[in-house]
């Protein structure tokens, strides 16, 4: 099964629900609760249930924390000495207007929209713990994760630490975690990247993210929906946001974090098959059922996707620095970088640059053509194109194994021998190129 992940964002995305969807596609229960136990954390549990939003049976993964560690507001990361500013991820759970009062260190109050009309007030203010981003990475290296998971949950809190960063105009170092740094968002994020890594999912999809309308009231004064911390995420991304004719918060920073972190391309490609479904469960019940879904896609032995092609026109740069830029290119991201001839204004020989490219990578590789370059401008076409369904394969020729690239269209099967394994076998044996590919391709087709 080729493992793409289609992630249908229509109520939005948050951390617990992004975890239940993956346990709902069959992620490994008893992998995920041993990689958390394994983390220096205490004070919490965590809860795998069924539950019902909107007439839809879904998976409900909850962390529930003992009271001395819980953030009940659920605030934004924040620089140290600046204010509180987070709205809710897992306080959505609460369903009814309520207000706690604590005997804390400082005082602050919150107030977040919902679709359900229903606000949270809060005095707190026992010294919160703020951990900063070097903390948390000590924390995820000391737990028995795969390098897969380690490399995704470092990634995820980097993004979300990036967007404070920028927000409070702060050095890295110098933010403050409060959400993200609380137990309870340290397990969500980990929890994702652990079954993430457990299903092997090659491919993230994600036509778009849906947001709600509407304000966050805290001490430093009204911020409106989408929040500063989703915006900075989002912003560059080339993810494609659609704002929704409802009250409320729908993608939270960690939400957005995950599908920037993960996400490989758009739409749902033509000649697919749904091998699986996971319905994963918000915390609330909204007139649009409150539930991420995840699709576990095959593909057909021929598929369709979308690719984008960058052009530009140059007539003014040397062959130095366009072989150095389609070099950056490629380390980017590229699949493919090539130069055409052509003749500009005023009868100028010059080099067409075209770059095919997904749009994950397409806006830095946009930034590296201007930067590199002198052209002042980059045209760029959305690309459907045919793709086979390809595997890879080894073939024990009597001059040495070949790689090889197997792809199938139909009852019809191609083999392709890796270029730089018959270019180092033609060397070193000093044959001819074409006796090693032939015999390659020869063995190949008894495999």
């Amino acid at each position: 099964m080729d493992r793409t992940l289609y992630l249908e964002c229509e109520s939005g995305i948050s951390g617990d629900m992004s975890v239940a969807m993956l346990l709902d596609l069959g992620a490994d229960r008893e992998v995920l609760a041993e990689a958390l136990k394994s983390l220096p954390l205490q004070g919490y549990e965590i809860r795998i249930s069924r539950v019902n939003r909107n007439g839809i049976d879904c998976c409900d993964f909850d962390v529930v924390l003992e009271e001395e560690n819980h953030d009940h507001d659920m605030e934004y990361l924040y620089g140290e000495g600046e204010g509180h500013t987070h709205a809710h991820e897992h306080a959505h759970a609460h369903e009814h207007t309520h207000e706690h009062e604590h005997e804390h260190t400082h005082e602050h109050e919150h107030e977040h929209s919902h679709g359900d009309d229903h606000a949270h007030a809060h005095h707190h203010s026992h010294a919160h713990v703020h951990r900063h981003l070097a903390e948390i990475n000590r924390i995820i290296d000391a737990g028995n994760l795969t390098d897969g998971a380690n490399a995704l949950a470092k990634k995820i809190f980097r993004i979300i630490a990036e967007a404070e960063s920028r927000a409070h105009n702060l050095p890295l170092e110098k933010v403050g975690f409060h959400e993200v740094g609380a137990v309870d968002s340290i397990v969500d994020i980990v929890a994702f990247a652990v079954c993430f890594d457990n299903l092997d999912i090659r491919r993230v999809l994600v036509p778009k993210l849906c947001e709600g309308t509407g304000v966050v009231r805290c001490q430093h004064g009204i911020l409106p929906v989408p929040v500063p911390a989703v915006t900075n995420i989002l912003e560059g991304s080339g993810i494609p946001m659609e704002i929704l004719p409802y009250k409320g918060e729908f993608v939270t920073p960690t939400g957005a974090a995950i599908v920037k972190a993960v996400r490989t391309g758009g739409g749902f490609p033509a000649g697919c098959t749904i091998a699986r479904t996971g319905m994963g469960a918000g915390k609330r019940q909204t007139e649009r059922a409150n539930v991420l879904r995840g699709m576990l896609l095959e593909s057909a032995d021929e598929a369709s996707d979308s690719v984008w092609k960058l052009e530009s026109d140059i007539d003014d740069t040397t062959g130095e620095v366009l072989g150095y830029t389609l070099e950056r290119l490629l380390e980017a991201g590229a699949k493919d970088v090539h130069y055409l001839p052509c003749f500009m204004k005023k009868n100028r020989p010059a080099w067409q640059l075209q770059v095919i490219c997904d749009e994950e990578h397409r806006p830095a590789l946009e930034r590296i053509i201007f930067r590199e370059t002198t052209t002042i401008g980059i045209r760029r076409i959305r690309m459907e194109r045919s793709i086979l369904k390809r595997q890879t394969g080894n073939a024990r020729t009597p001059f040495g194994n070949v790689r090889i690239k197997i792809c199938r269209s139909g009852d019809e099967t191609y083999f392709y021998p890796e270029y730089e394994d018959v270019a180092a076998i033609a060397r070193e044996k000093d044959v001819p190129f074409q006796e090693v590919y032939r015999a390659a391709q020869q063995e190949a087709r008894e495999l």
